[in-house]
């Protein structure tokens, strides 16, 4: 099962249910174990504590360093769950920083760490 991704699970068929994007998810995720879903969670929190490092340093969003902690969220999504174009990715950092539940969970890692992954998001794409 889905540990903490559970809760999410209905809203985000609502919102996504008919993209590629999560169709290509639900498909890739089917088989994951408990480890597969831990693993994922752990990456995701390897990213993030990333950026809440970066951003602790005063490392500006456009820097290569916080472009490269970017591509690392990019590459692990898209290896992992879907193919995170651009696009996606986007709406990701502004769904970290807006959705007060996104926004608690990766500022544990660090105080306004979410605001951060938005604003080296946006440098990122644009």
């Amino acid at each position: 099962m889905k540990p903490q991704f559970n809760s999410y699970s209905d809203e985000a068929r609502k919102r996504w249910g008919k993209t590629d994007a999560y169709k290509e998810s639900e498909r890739r995720t089917a088989g994951f174990s408990q480890n597969d879903w831990e693993e994922l969670s752990g990456g995701m929190d390897e990213i993030m504590s990333g950026f809440a490092r970066l951003n602790a340093e005063g490392i500006s969003p456009g820097s290569e360093g916080a472009r490269l902690q970017v591509g690392k969220l990019k590459s692990f999504i898209s290896e992992r769950l879907y193919t995170c174009t651009d696009e996606i990715l986007a709406g990701l950092g502004e769904m970290y920083a807006a959705d007060e539940r996104f926004a608690q969970n990766i500022d544990r890692h660090g105080e306004g760490t979410a605001l951060y992954v938005r604003d080296c998001i946006r440098a990122f794409v644009e």
